[in-house]
């Protein structure tokens, strides 16, 4: 996206010209002095040998300016634990694993839960946040980034670019968040354009600039799953179970820091990951489940801020963001046709029906249920309820990495 245009919400730093990795990755080397960086890789047992992990292991090895490599391994068994520590134990910054579903974790999540503590179900929310109480606990790093396992086109420039702004010691960030474009031979990204985008900004017709609408739609891709934070701001931050993760980070750092510590910078020219379904009949998987958990997330955060939702501002959200999702495809569809991408109209319209479906499914749940799910707690909340706990979670995990 070559522009330089600001929207003044939050910072956003471009990606201007030929981009001169080696510069930002010397002048990382130099910050990390000061501010040590762990890098965060929250890893399901099947993405471990596949064609994407692969590559992205092959890029880090280059990385010099990272103190600390964490993976979260969920959902393995002790064969695919022992892969997963073969396949990361060729990484020369020698990373630590944790086995999230081993038997000296399950201890440890039995004794928050025992303590009041509920964590939710497995997944990445869960995993993010056990990957950062373990940095935690081993006190190395200042600041830690994260990204998914899965993306296709990964670079270290998309690495360099993520940590550059919060580790600079003068540009004052203590976020910031990735974005860029994703198009292969068409357009992707539905559930950002043409479900959470236009919900916002119907959103935002009906109730006027909330900050919090604001804050959202200044995003360019609220969705990515890349972000980089400061270690204090990790204490404090509480974090979604569910595929809301990425706007529930997003609600918590709007709660925790203030705007002009928070930033977007564009990682990449393009971006490519692995694609999911669209599940038009099942609200329980792919991007159906996915957007739905993403409205949740949005219509919590929206009333935690003091804004009244009821049935009747459901029913007209709907129909008003039928209207803004069709003049959003419309656009979309001249963007794809000056570009030369080919645009399906009839598969973006099942896509938008099938939002609809979600939006509707997501304000039925919010209304019998305004709580829903509890996020995770912090881990300040944490250390509060068990001092020892940071202690024995480093331990267990030095002890699963030993055996």
């Amino acid at each position: 996206m070559a522009d330089f245009f600001q929207t003044g919400a939050i910072a956003t730093l471009h990606r201007l010209g030929r981009s001169d990795v080696s510069r930002l990755e010397r002048e990382l080397c130099a910050f990390a002095q000061d501010s040590p960086i762990a890098l965060v890789l929250p890893c399901h047992s099947r993405e471990i040998g596949t064609a994407a992990l692969r590559h992205i292991v092959r890029e880090l090895r280059g990385v010099k300016y990272l103190k600390q490599v964490v993976v979260g391994i969920d959902q393995a068994n002790a064969k695919e634990w022992a892969k997963a520590r073969r396949f990361f134990g060729q990484l020369p910054q020698q990373p630590t694993l944790i086995w999230n579903s081993g038997p000296r974790m399950q201890r440890l999540y039995q004794q928050l839960e025992e303590a009041d503590l509920d964590l939710g179900g497995p997944g990445k929310g869960r995993n993010v946040w056990t990957c950062f109480g373990y940095v935690l606990a081993s006190e190395q790093a200042a600041m830690v980034a994260v990204h998914d396992c899965d993306i296709l086109t990964y670079s270290r420039e998309l690495l360099a670019r993520l940590c550059y702004p919060v580790a600079h010691p003068s540009l004052g960030f203590d976020f910031c968040k990735g974005y860029y474009a994703r198009y292969t031979t068409k357009l992707n990204g539905r559930v950002m354009r043409l479900m959470l985008t236009p919900l916002l900004r119907t959103l935002e017709s009906m109730l006027g600039p909330h900050p919090y609408l604001v804050y959202m739609d200044t995003f360019r891709y609220p969705l990515a799953g890349e972000i980089c934070l400061d270690l204090d701001l990790v204490r404090r931050t509480r974090l979604p179970c569910d595929w809301g993760f990425e706007v529930g980070m997003l609600a918590e750092v709007f709660r925790n820091s203030a705007p002009r510590a928070i930033c977007q910078s564009e990682l990449c020219e393009n971006y490519d990951h692995k694609h999911q379904e669209l599940s038009v009949r099942d609200p329980d998987r792919g991007l159906n489940k996915m957007a739905i958990d993403v409205a949740k997330s949005i219509f919590r955060t929206m009333a935690a801020e003091g804004i009244k939702l009821d049935s009747g501002l459901f029913d007209t959200l709907l129909s008003a963001y039928v209207r803004k999702a069709e003049d959003t495809m419309r656009h979309y569809g001249a963007d794809a046709a000056i570009n030369g991408l080919k645009f399906d109209r009839h598969e973006e319209e099942v896509a938008l029906a099938t939002f609809v479906r979600s939006i509707r499914a997501a304000a039925r749940a919010f209304l019998d249920d305004p709580l829903g799910t509890p996020l995770i707690p912090n881990w300040n909340r944490v250390q509060s309820a068990l001092p020892k706990f940071l202690d024995e979670l480093n331990e267990a995990v030095r002890l699963d990495n030993a055996a």
